[in-house]
């Protein structure tokens, strides 16, 4: 496990990457990510590919490829059926 108390940069998930993901890869695999900056910092790339494994980067908004985005779409639709409807003068 990796715990870290703070906000997510670059050094940190590098430091992930380094740490704890890379000693899990295999030649071949691909390591898939979306464009949070921290992502794409210095030696994320060079750290994976050395691995023998590649880097894909999402699109920027890809529903399909984030099984996720399609449950948040749905809570949203369901809080918005249930928001109240009266307008305050």
């Amino acid at each position: 496990p990796f715990v870290y108390d703070g906000a997510m940069n670059g050094n940190v998930f590098l430091a992930y990457v380094e740490q704890v993901l890379v000693p899990t890869l295999s030649e071949g695999d691909v390591v898939v990510m979306d464009n949070l900056p921290a992502h794409k910092a210095a030696g994320v790339r060079d750290a994976i590919e050395a691995a023998g494994a590649s880097l894909l980067y999402l699109p920027p908004y890809s529903p399909d490829f984030n099984p996720i985005e399609n449950a948040f779409a749905k809570l949203k639709a369901l809080l918005r059926a249930k928001a109240e409807r009266t307008i305050k003068a």
